[in-house]
């Protein structure tokens, strides 16, 4: 599980980039410590070994959900 560090994160350049297959995706929200967090699972491809093992979880917290819509509004030009 991780939960994103917005004060230690970086655009960098990268030379080969390809756009990944879509996976199974479920989102859970849930308090704890007096904040409210909303939590993203991916499953990974169908095919792979354990297909229903959650393959990567994001956390996130008010600020860093701020953080990633304006990071996305500005690099999609929304």
């Amino acid at each position: 599980m991780a939960q994103l560090d917005i004060n230690n994160i970086n655009k960098i350049e990268k030379q080969r980039n390809s756009v990944h297959e879509k996976v199974y995706t479920t989102y859970t929200s849930f308090e704890m410590y007096g904040e409210k967090y909303i939590q993203i699972d991916t499953y990974g491809r169908s095919d792979r070994e354990n297909p229903g093992k959650i393959s990567q979880s994001l956390q996130l917290d008010k600020e860093t959900a701020k953080y990633l819509i304006d990071l996305i509004r500005r690099e999609l030009d929304l």
